[in-house]
């Protein structure tokens, strides 16, 4: 299984980005998807999550401002980041809960991570 990351990228305080993540591979069901961020110096925190019966859940620091939604039919999640700050600027890392085959038990998998960076 693998989970492809894509959307970061430089952009200035409140402006937007969206962040996209696909898994392909082995994969029987997703249970969850989601991203976490890793900041220099400071530990992986959950940005947002959302389960296979699409209830999601936020980071006090980023309701509001983001919005995960997922693609089904595509195994694809989606982070829209609005009003960006520089205290969002992180490495986002995609990860998936899911089951490879229809005997397997979950697993966790993480992407590769991208950059976003705030700066005027």
């Amino acid at each position: 299984v693998q989970l492809a990351e894509s959307g970061g990228g430089l952009v200035q305080p409140g402006g937007s980005l969206r962040l996209v993540c696909a898994a392909s591979g082995d994969i029987f069901g997703i249970y969850t998807m989601g991203w976490y961020r890793q900041a220099p110096g400071k530990e992986r925190e959950l940005v947002a999550s959302i389960v296979s019966h699409g209830s999601a859940n936020y980071a006090d620091s980023v309701k509001e401002r983001f919005t995960i939604s997922r693609d089904y039919a595509k195994n694809t999640v989606y982070l829209q980041m609005n009003n960006l700050k520089p205290e969002d600027t992180a490495v986002y890392y995609c990860n998936s809960d899911l089951y490879e085959f229809y005997y397997s038990t979950r697993t966790i998998f993480w992407g590769q991570g991208t950059q976003v960076t705030v700066s005027s």
